[in-house]
C-alpha cells in the first residue's frame, strides 16, 4: 500500500543546511560567569562566522575589545567554535560587570557588531487584545536580549488565518 522510502531511507535523505561559517562573527550571550582560576566566561550560541582562541572580539553595544584566551564546549577544549555550537570563552581583562545577557560578540576586524537606531523587522504576534499601530511600544525578544522598541512604521499587515495582507 506504500511505496514511498522507509522511514530510515528518508532520514538519511535529507541533506543538512549548510553552516554561514563565511559570514562574519556573531555571538550573542546567553550568560556571564565568573569562574575561580580562570575568569571571565562568557557563554552563548555561534550563529555565524567562526570564533578561533587568540582572536581579538568586540561586544555590542558596549563596545569592548578584548582577546579570546581559549574556547570550551562541554568540559572538553576547541580549536574553533562554528555556527551551531553552544560554547563558553575565556576573555583576557573583562569583568563580569561589563558585559551581560544580549550583548553580541563579533570579531573586531570583520565587520563588528554594531549599536543601530532603526531596522526593518518581520514581526509574528501570535496574539494580541488590542490595537497595534505605528508608534506602539513592544518588548522584542531577538536572541537572548528583551529590548522595547517602537514601531515607527507598519508595512503590511497579514490575516494569520490566510497569510494575505490586509
Amino acid at each position: 500500500w506504500y511505496k514511498g522510502p522507509t522511514l530510515i531511507e528518508a532520514l538519511d535523505a535529507i541533506i543538512p543546511p549548510k553552516r554561514p561559517t563565511e559570514k562574519p562573527l556573531r555571538l550573542p550571550l546567553q550568560d556571564v560567569y565568573k569562574i575561580s582560576g580562570i575568569g571571565t566566561v562568557p557563554v552563548g550560541r555561534v550563529e555565524t562566522g567562526v570564533l578561533k582562541p587568540n582572536m581579538v572580539v568586540t561586544f555590542a553595544p558596549s563596545g569592548l575589545t578584548t582577546e579570546v584566551m581559549s574556547i570550551e564546549m562541554h568540559y572538553e577544549s576547541l580549536s574553533e567554535a562554528i555556527p551551531g555550537d553552544n560554547i563558553g570563552f575565556n576573555v583576557k581583562d573583562i569583568s563580569v560587570k561589563d558585559i551581560k545577557r544580549g550583548f553580541v560578540a563579533s570579531d573586531s576586524k570583520n565587520d563588528p557588531a554594531r549599536e543601530c537606531n532603526n531596522f526593518t523587522a518581520q514581526v509574528l504576534i501570535l496574539y494580541h487584545p488590542n490595537l497595534i499601530h505605528a508608534g506602539y511600544t513592544p518588548v522584542l525578544d531577538c536572541h537572548t536580549a528583551h529590548i522595547a522598541c517602537k514601531f515607527s512604521e507598519l508595512k503590511a499587515k497579514l490575516d494569520m488565518r490566510t497569510g494575505k495582507e490586509i
